[in-house]
């Protein structure tokens, strides 16, 4: 009676795990509905083969309209026209390929993102969301409802948002939004070599003066959508492949120097230093402070209030980046240091109010320690938010998707802010922008250890999948 009784109790010990395991796998028909041969195998192979076109031996490389980026831009508009779109390549680089549907006159869905890497890259960032974008439209070809879209839509690899080349970012995305100044065309690389030379070094020729003919009208557009990878830890660690990205936060960068009396590291004694090393160190500590900590530094007055208090608590992030000393020897007390200081939020006056104290503070602890502090501002960019319709379609449709993967319900969708700039922000200048992140492991990118999960790679192409087929 004990030997029945144990068979039993494994018999339906077995029959209770098999029933919850099957609740995660895909029987052979719910597999053809997920097209996984398109939008996991294809799409994860297109990734590795993108990733192997690279300017470089042994690490990726690709910046704007070098021969790896001219290369990889033909092989996705191979894979453009492979999922029935119409392509071309615009005066800038950008890679372009597009469907009318049943009304050409309409207002067009733009999906986009960058073909474009840093130095030593990861194969996901920028290429993912062009991919993705490819595959969707490529299973609407495959069951026929490709032509029956209600409105165009245009998929767009843009040839430049790094900035690694000619340190411009969002050279293709602010072209067409009409918002890159003629006088990028005239900045130069490392070499001497301008845009204008390297458009035309590929024979694209662009005169100054037809710029401002690559900017879309805005009537002429619905919405521009972008998927992306997170390049941050939230996703993985709530345990979602994707989430739906609220806004991209605004950003300042600054340069300080620090001047004091450069001397002798043994002769000047301790209490007579004029050290700008340990100044920009307690600068830097303080900046360390006023980040992790703003509430501790910052009042509810006229320059701050309620909300914007725990907006800075919940996104502010400063960070050092570079720091230099002349004449940069060990048995010298410095001179001079200058540190970078890289301050991004998702609120802008919240942003604003924390350079002013940091400039209060700054200017305070220069004058205690005898040193001079110069602090200039190199660069600016304000917040963008994402629009709300467009954020909740594709949160219904990130729902729809993994549910279909899964079978099961799933729970809400994660929503999360952009520490990082993307070609979203110069979209936004144009038209109401979207965008969709998936998870990456250990939040890595910028790296060759950047790495998403194939069957992450899959959820996304469903999602916009999804997107299609219920609002375009």
């Amino acid at each position: 009676m004990a030997i029945s009784s144990s068979i039993l109790f494994c018999y339906l010990l077995f029959s209770l795990i098999s029933n919850v395991a099957s609740s995660f796998m895909y029987s052979d028909d719910r597999r053809d509905v997920l097209f996984p041969q398109i939008l996991k195998e294809e799409a994860v192979t297109r990734l590795d083969e993108l990733g192997k076109v690279s300017d470089a031996n042994g690490y990726l490389q690709r910046t704007f309209m070098s021969p790896a980026s001219v290369r990889a831009g033909n092989l996705i508009r191979q894979w453009m026209e492979d999922a029935g779109l119409r392509t071309w390549v615009d005066h800038l680089g950008n890679v372009h390929g597009r469907v009318e549907g049943l009304n050409a006159s309409a207002q067009a869905l733009l999906i986009g993102s960058h073909l474009d890497t840093v130095v030593d890259a990861g194969i996901f960032d920028g290429s993912l969301g062009i991919i993705t974008a490819i595959s969707a439209l490529k299973v609407l070809k495959s069951t026929g409802k490709l032509g029956k879209l209600k409105r165009p839509v245009e998929v767009i690899a843009f040839s430049d948002e790094e900035g690694v080349r000619f340190q411009s970012t969002f050279l293709g995305s602010a072209a067409l939004a009409g918002i890159l100044p003629v006088s990028a065309l005239r900045v130069s690389d490392k070499s001497g070599v301008t845009v204008l030379d390297a458009l035309r070094e590929n024979s694209i020729d662009i005169a100054e003066e037809s710029l401002l003919q690559l900017k879309y009208d805005p009537a002429s557009v619905w919405g521009y959508i972008e998927v992306h990878i997170e390049q941050g830890p939230v996703l993985e660690w709530v345990g979602f492949p994707l989430g739906v990205v609220q806004g991209i936060a605004g950003q300042t960068r600054l340069k300080v120097t620090v001047r004091g009396s450069q001397g002798h590291a043994g002769t000047v004694p301790m209490s007579m230093r004029q050290d700008p090393m340990t100044a920009a160190a307690e600068l830097i500590v303080l900046l360390e402070r006023l980040c992790k900590h703003p509430k501790d530094f910052l009042s509810y007055d006229g320059r701050s209030n309620c909300s914007t208090l725990e907006s800075l608590s919940s996104s502010l992030v400063c960070t050092v980046g570079e720091i230099s000393s002349w004449p940069s020897a060990s048995n010298v007390i410095p001179g001079e240091v200058t540190f970078t200081v890289d301050l991004r939020a998702i609120d802008d006056a919240g942003r604003e109010t924390v350079l002013y104290e940091l400039s209060n503070q700054l200017y305070q602890i220069c004058e205690k320690r005898s040193v001079s502090c110069i602090v200039e501002r190199k660069h600016d960019a304000n917040a963008v938010m994402c629009d709300a319709d467009l954020s909740s379609q594709l949160k219904s449709a990130s729902y729809a998707a993994l549910k279909r993967m899964t079978g099961a319900t799933q729970h809400e969708i994660p929503v999360i802010m952009s520490g990082a700039g993307h070609d979203a922000m110069a979209m936004s200048h144009l038209t109401k922008v979207g965008m969709l992140f998936v998870r990456c492991r250990g939040g890595i990118s910028h790296s060759p250890a950047e790495h998403v999960l194939d069957d992450d790679v899959w959820a996304a192409g469903l999602a916009v999948l999804a997107f299609l087929e219920t609002h375009v």
